[in-house]
């Protein structure tokens, strides 16, 4: 009896040594008690045994990865264990050299896009169409720029296919793969020169914003490495990887200074440092403040400690970007809360000083105690309030994250909405607005506009024209909605005159 029990433990032991990185087995899920057990599939990331313990750490397929963790082999269904898949290059030869055995030409690789981008748009309204019954700039038809730039139809088309692709992009965000943070740089060597890596991706992330456009597969960022932060009265979960000085990730729980956020080890450090630190709100200029409300403007050149610790922070809960220490480029606009102790962080968001692309967003986040609760729809609101300061409209940097583009569709939805509802016949006939009507209006850009309307299925065909239609139940929807959003910004609260940046040399 004693020997068959020695037998299994080794032919555990044996099966748990073929567990390697990148096998696929069915894991138990951390669950809440009286819930039901899900063993959904995983992707072992990585392994480590430490005092004997033996642990892995897991990626839920079809999951988001904030619920990527370690586990313990009680939890792994060995017995279903799928191995690494070599990656099979032949066939990647056969079959590129059937596609192209066929003689390519420019025009048949013009059909093909042109292909593309029409079965795309074939159950949504045509830009073209819109410009025509919704009063938009004619230079959406793509009939009007041929004529007025001097192209050649062939040429014209294939630009008009590359921005199509573009429009797809971004109504597609939410099937993108996350980026990865590619910087592993701790704050003591913030000077020091990148290393550069051996092999580069075929697509480099562009230089501004702080978006990365390609995947980083660096097994390293792919794994938590903090366990736990405390910021303030709150112990917060981490969900992503983070650049913090390596030394930080062997502690269970590291403690952040709520009003400078300066990371130390021990609380006896953060006690210590709590009376050297007379900070009680974010460095910066107060800008905005109603009620207990209040948002700072920070600029990262001259506050370049603080941001670069905001950053850092952020990237704890952020995937989709890319972490850049130089933050000189950024504006910060951090909201707060106050009571007797201070100006207690709540989130924030930045923006670049100058940017090309006309984003008023680069990096949007509500810290998790503070989300659910109207703070996220509040930065959103307050930062298309600069644009309308600005005499401009904005648009987020993309691609935005899950929670982010949920935030800025509810956002667009009811701000749209609330323009539409509250239209008032003339003379009788029925209410009309223009695209650009709205744009001025909200300050958001046009293609968000479109994009929206189209996902409310707003726009109808009718005797010729489009026409938006609402129905009685959108506006009880849109009713309940705005019934919930207590917080409002308030323009008249908002001191702040916006800056040329151009003209201002290096920031």
């Amino acid at each position: 009896m004693a020997d068959d029990k020695e037998n299994k433990k080794i032919g555990l032991k044996t099966t748990l040594d073929m567990v390697v990185e990148g096998c696929r087995l069915p894991v138990k899920m951390s669950i809440l008690p009286n819930e039901e057990e899900e063993w959904p599939l995983a992707e072992i990331l990585s392994r480590k045994e430490e005092k004997g313990k033996l642990e892995f750490y897991v990626h839920y397929i079809d999951f988001n990865k904030r619920l990527d963790e370690w586990v313990l082999p009680d939890r792994l269904r060995v017995e279903e264990l799928q191995f690494p898949k070599k990656d099979q290059k032949t066939p990647q030869k056969q079959n590129s050299s059937a596609a192209n055995s066929r003689p390519t030409t420019p025009d048949r690789e013009l059909q093909d896009k042109k292909t593309t981008v029409d079965r795309s748009e074939s159950d949504s309204p045509s830009p073209s169409l819109l410009s025509k019954k919704l009063s938009l700039p004619e230079q959406s038809s793509p009939a009007a720029k041929l004529g007025g730039q001097g192209q050649t139809p062939q040429s014209q088309t294939k630009s008009n296919a590359g921005r199509k692709r573009k429009a797809i992009f971004l109504d597609e965000k939410q099937d993108l793969p996350p980026a990865y943070c590619n910087s592993l740089l701790s704050q003591d060597s913030q000077d020091a020169p990148a290393t550069p890596q051996p092999s580069a991706p075929p697509q480099q992330p562009r230089q501004t914003g702080s978006m990365s456009s390609s995947h980083d597969e660096n097994i390293i960022t792919r794994i938590k490495n903090m366990e736990t932060i405390e910021l303030g009265k709150y112990r917060i979960k981490p969900w992503y990887f983070s650049p913090y000085p390596p030394e930080l990730t062997t502690i269970s729980i590291v403690y952040i200074c709520e009003f400078c956020l300066k990371y130390v080890k021990s609380r006896k450090c953060l006690e210590r440092h709590r009376t050297k630190c007379t900070l009680r709100h974010p460095p910066g200029n107060e800008i905005y403040r109603k009620s207990t409300i209040s948002f700072f403007e920070i600029d990262g050149r001259k506050n370049k400690m603080y941001s670069q610790n905001l950053c850092l922070l952020a990237k704890l809960f952020l995937d989709h970007k890319t972490l850049y220490y130089d933050t000189d480029p950024f504006l910060f606009y951090v909201m707060t809360e106050y009571d007797i102790k201070g100006f207690h962080i709540v989130g924030f968001f930045s923006k670049e000083k100058e940017s090309t692309e006309d984003y008023n967003v680069a990096c949007i986040l509500t810290l998790p105690p503070y989300q659910r609760k109207g703070y996220g729809k509040l930065l959103i609101e307050f930062s298309y309030e600069l644009s309308k300061f600005e005499g401009k409209t904005g648009s987020p940097e993309k691609p935005l994250s899950d929670l982010g583009l949920l935030s800025y569709r509810s956002y667009w939805s009811q701000t749209i909405l609330e323009i539409l509802v509250n239209l008032k016949p003339e003379n009788g006939e029925r209410p009309q607005i223009t695209i650009n009507e709205i744009c001025e209006l909200t300050s958001i850009r046009k293609e968000d506009v479109i994009s929206t309307l189209q996902h409310l299925n707003l726009i109808n065909y009718y005797k010729g024209q489009y026409i938006i239609t609402l129905s009685q139940e959108s506006i009880d929807t849109h009713n309940r909605a705005m019934a919930k959003r207590k917080i409002r910004i308030d323009a008249k609260c908002l001191h702040w005159t916006p800056k040329d940046w151009a003209k201002r040399g290096k920031w």
